[in-house]
């Protein structure tokens, strides 16, 4: 047996990955980080409209980076091996871009038989939102998880991390995982759809089923996880941070009433909805009296469920994460390994020099 979260299970599987921002960069990171080898193709300049790739610091995670001109015949010849040579591809382009590149499904069906073709998108390849553009914000509105999530005088994006990483990047993985199972059964490939939309629906199905019995509150903060209950929400402290708090079960709630120095019997019922707000205001009138230090020494090594929330500069130094290494690698492999790539697809030194030199091919 061996830890789990960095291993390279994965290692001898090549991925290609067609350069973007968001879902992709982080579905293609976690290959990485588990053994695949990564190639990033980029544009040799960025287009008008379009946010710089630099702004995803997943997108140079374990990479090996080449930047081609797709619309130069050449360049895509180019892309064309390095996809023959590979296991998966992964794309975030609207429907139809690839296809009118040369470089769709169906151009590498007899030439890479095995190939994982990923098409990872907002709205999926299908539908009338097929073509529109979108963002996290759009894909999770639609899903209905957006209305759910917020104050109760509106709703509030969680960053990005619902539809492009859960919905999109997590669920690119698994599907990919999957068809690499099938792969090593049938020797076929796949061609995977994921749509970031329909990955929040997934991922909203066990509220959904709450909201069809009856057991959930269509308002925001009414409700045991959003922030409704007064044992599940964050409270702000003397100097002006925060706590979470999750003291769902009753031992757990027990051992959080005992922190703040409160008297469980002489506090109104937990479940008494009418009285939350009541209870709500005991406890941060506590939690406002001492800074956010003092709690975290109170709460520590109990099972209280009560924790600081810590901004994403303190986060890597808390021992728990430094325990868990949870910081990794965002190092880019150098214009070697991208010399290298591009000799290991056929193309002789001497060749990829010309194919710099005359402006289709770029080495970071």
């Amino acid at each position: 047996m061996t830890d789990g979260s960095l291993n390279q299970s994965l290692a001898g599987h090549r991925v290609i990955e067609f350069a973007g921002i968001g879902p992709g960069p982080l579905a293609c990171a976690m290959l990485a980080d588990r053994g695949c080898e990564v190639v990033r193709i980029t544009r040799l300049t960025t287009q008008p409209g379009n946010l710089p790739d630099e702004l995803d610091g997943l997108g140079v995670r374990g990479r090996t980076t080449i930047a081609i001109d797709l619309k130069a015949a050449r360049g895509r010849a180019v892309a064309q091996s390095l996809v023959n040579s590979s296991d998966v591809l992964l794309e975030a382009f609207r429907p139809g871009v690839m296809e009118r590149l040369g470089l769709g499904p169906g151009d590498f069906e007899k030439s890479n038989t095995g190939l994982i073709y990923t098409r990872l998108t907002g709205w999926g390849q299908t539908g009338p939102y097929a073509t529109m553009a979108g963002h996290d914000i759009n894909y999770i509105s639609l899903s209905g998880a957006l209305d759910a999530i917020g104050t109760p005088d509106a709703p509030l994006p969680p960053l990005n991390l619902v539809g492009d990483y859960a919905g999109g990047s997590m669920f690119a993985v698994v599907s990919i995982l999957a068809a690499l199972v099938q792969r090593s059964q049938t020797g076929t490939g796949a061609v995977l759809d994921i749509a970031m939309i329909d990955g929040v629906k997934s991922l909203l199905s066990p509220i959904a089923e709450l909201v069809a019995r009856g057991m959930w509150v269509e308002q925001r903060s009414s409700n045991l996880l959003d922030g409704g209950a007064p044992f599940y929400r964050t409270y702000r402290t003397l100097d002006d941070r925060f706590m979470a708090v999750g003291a769902l079960e009753p031992v757990f709630y027990a051992a959080f009433v005992s922190g703040l120095g409160l008297v469980e019997d002489e506090l109104p019922d937990r479940f008494d909805r009418e009285r939350w707000s009541e209870l709500g205001d005991m406890f941060a009138g506590v939690f406002a009296s001492f800074d956010r230090d003092h709690w975290q020494g109170v709460f520590d090594g109990t099972d209280a469920c009560v924790t600081p929330v810590l901004r994403m500069s303190e986060s890597d130094m808390h021992p728990q994460n430094v325990a868990r290494h949870v910081s990794r690698d965002t190092s880019n492999n150098g214009p070697g390994e991208a010399r290298n790539v591009l000799i290991a697809a056929g193309y002789g030194s001497t060749n990829v020099d010309t194919l710099i030199d005359d402006g289709i091919v770029g080495l970071p």
